[in-house]
């Protein structure tokens, strides 16, 4: 008889635990101010390498504890309760380094991964430009043989909308090797580039509604040099950017999950101690209904997201389990959309301002929806899912 575990496994249990008592103690005291300032939390991201959680989804051959997508999952999930800056940087862990872990050589693992788990470098991903951002085959950075070298590639071209890049040390860029305008998945390639070098540079940065204190901006390639051993996998693979963002679905969500809690959690306390009309408002039977559903929603995303993670460490992120991943990515955001507006609208006037937190979350909400796939991409992937049969019911 097969039996299905709904409950953490032990390890992962004691990992979620952990790292609440890490975002309660360390993150929730500084998210305000974070958010305030705009500025890079170095003290957060020293609290997570000393924690360990630098490397939660990298393999323990790089210094990585092997927890996996799933692992990550869950201290994301804890970290987004207060503050979506400090769940980015933890997300960052992953995103830049996942086509390197599937299609990278032993020798780009063990020089680029070992620094992210040990916490001595951090990485970004080059992926959207300005008329490339859903339409990533659009993208117009380009790639030649280098003349002196027909082995190693030229690099020119501007990626935009980048979390992390003026803290980046290197990049996970994805280029064009063939004419710029064809739109052949085997036109793109993705390559490692080093902050250090010529030609690489950060353009302008972004003023941001919401997320600050990890910078997002351009990376400007002007002539870059890159050798071929940082080609990752092969010429043409750009399979490699779709397989790596299917991959990240339950990890954005995760952020989704902890934002909604977050606000529900500190609006239903809000509630139960304010007064009106004789009672607390939480005495009232329309807003008891409306923190229901909220919960309800939010319980059925962390199901989805954690089959969804699961999924990605079984390597299940292929096109016939896209459906499956999409779900819980589309769903998890949305409710943070809908469960940071309920929050704002249960505590009223006082929601608004910035004396509360649920102003911050209302404003955080709103990126889930947009990065890495949009609710709409998410969409079209679910129902195509449907159509091609891979998401059936008989």
């Amino acid at each position: 008889m097969t039996v299905v575990h709904f409950d953490l496994p032990d390890e992962l249990v004691e990992l979620q635990a952990s790292v609440r008592r890490l975002a309660q103690d360390k993150v929730a005291p500084r998210a305000r101010e974070i958010d305030s300032t705009g500025e890079y939390p170095k003290d957060i991201f020293e609290a997570f390498r000393d924690a360990g959680l630098l490397g939660l989804c990298l393999p323990e051959s790089v210094g990585g504890s092997g927890a996996g997508i799933l692992g990550l999952t869950v201290a994301i999930e804890e970290v987004a309760k207060y503050s979506q800056t400090a769940a980015l940087m933890l997300l960052l862990t992953r995103l830049p380094t996942g086509p390197v872990m599937m299609a990278g050589s032993e020798a780009q693992q063990q020089r680029y991964l070992t620094g992210i788990a040990e916490g001595t470098q951090r990485a970004g991903f080059g992926l959207s430009e300005p008329q490339a951002g859903s339409d990533v085959m659009g993208m117009r950075t380009r790639a030649v043989p280098d003349p002196a070298n027909p082995d190693s590639w030229v690099l020119n071209g501007t990626k935009c909308w980048m979390s992390g890049v003026v803290q980046a040390d290197w990049y996970t860029v994805f280029a064009k090797t063939q004419d710029p305008s064809s739109r052949a998945h085997d036109s793109i390639t993705a390559f490692i580039v080093e902050r250090s070098w010529e030609g690489v540079s950060v353009g302008r940065t972004d003023h941001k509604m919401g997320v600050r204190g990890v910078d997002t901006g351009e990376l400007v390639l002007e002539d870059v040099h890159v050798p071929a051993e940082n080609v990752i996998g092969e010429v043409g693979g750009f399979r490699l950017a779709m397989l790596g963002l299917n991959a990240m679905r339950p990890i954005v969500a995760a952020r989704g999950i902890g934002l909604a809690e977050g606000a529900l959690m500190y609006a239903t306390e809000y509630v139960k101690g304010r007064q009106a009309f004789g009672a607390t408002i939480a005495d009232f039977q329309g807003i008891q209904w409306e923190i229901a559903k909220c919960a309800v929603d939010i319980e059925a995303a962390r199901l989805l997201t954690y089959r969804a993670a699961t999924l990605a460490d079984e390597g299940k992120f292929t096109k016939e389990y896209v459906p499956f991943l999409s779900m819980a990515k589309y769903h998890a955001t949305e409710l943070a959309v809908r469960a940071s507006g309920l929050a704002v609208q249960l505590l009223g006037a006082a929601g608004y301002m910035e004396d509360h937190p649920t102003e911050l979350w209302y404003r955080d909400a709103k990126q889930l929806t947009i990065v890495e796939g949009t609710s709409q991409v998410q969409l079209g992937l679910i129902a195509r899912g449907v159509l091609n049969g891979d998401l059936w019911w008989d």
